[in-house]
């Protein structure tokens, strides 16, 4: 017991470098100026894409309420000449929507950070792809059920919206997300367990002798 403690212990240390590592990377990444984006690219790089949205094959992905209010995150195919076509998270949107939503027409230059596909497990919820509703970023499944004439990057771009930009719909992310970081607390009360199992053994261990010499 006290060797798995440990062994956990030490395995959140090793999450907590990891997860150190990538938030100053990502502060690095806002910071900088964005990259041209290429055919691949690490995660959360902030990066610009050229092309045209196709919005006739938008869709929905996601659920998130904002207030009281329950919205998506409006997912719309950017088209590039001699590229696959980049799926783009244009922001959020009310499913229930009193505003017109800005779609920008012609060629476009689209700044944001790139996200990675989700995994698809046991517990992941089924997509509505007929509704255009996918609750699983998978830009391969999600270009398929789009239509989309050539299969898509295999990563997505999530739009940023540029400095004093106003709150027209979709809304775009202001910032570069920032993963939590609970590992340091993990940590303690992983080796905290440990130490507490010591202390216990150490009494019981004492209380014995005790015991015997009566």
């Amino acid at each position: 017991m006290f060797a798995a403690l440990c062994g956990l212990g030490t395995w959140q240390v090793r999450r907590l470098h990891w997860k150190n590592d990538l938030l100053a990377r990502i502060e690095a990444s806002e910071k900088a100026p964005p990259a041209p984006l290429g055919d691949a690219a690490e995660p959360f790089a902030k990066v610009s894409a050229t092309g045209r949205f196709d919005h006739a094959r938008e869709a929905l992905l996601g659920v998130e309420v904002r207030g009281t209010t329950l919205g998506a995150h409006l997912l719309t195919p950017l088209l590039r000449d001699g590229r696959p076509p980049l799926l783009v998270d244009r922001g959020w949107v009310p499913l229930e929507r009193g505003r017109p939503l800005d779609r920008p027409e012609g060629e476009v230059s689209v700044t944001g950070f790139v996200r990675e596909a989700d995994r698809r497990d046991w517990a992941s919820p089924t997509d509505d792809t007929a509704g255009r509703r996918f609750y699983v970023f998978d830009p391969a499944a999600i270009g398929a059920a789009l239509h989309l004439p050539d299969a898509p990057a295999p990563f997505g771009l999530v739009a940023l919206a540029p400095p004093g930009a106003g709150r027209s719909l979709p809304e775009a992310a202001r910032h570069l997300p920032r993963p939590n970081n609970p590992h340091l607390g993990y940590a303690i009360t992983w080796y905290g367990l440990a130490a507490s199992l010591v202390g216990v053994l150490v009494a019981f261990t004492l209380r014995r002798t005790g015991d015997d010499s009566a």
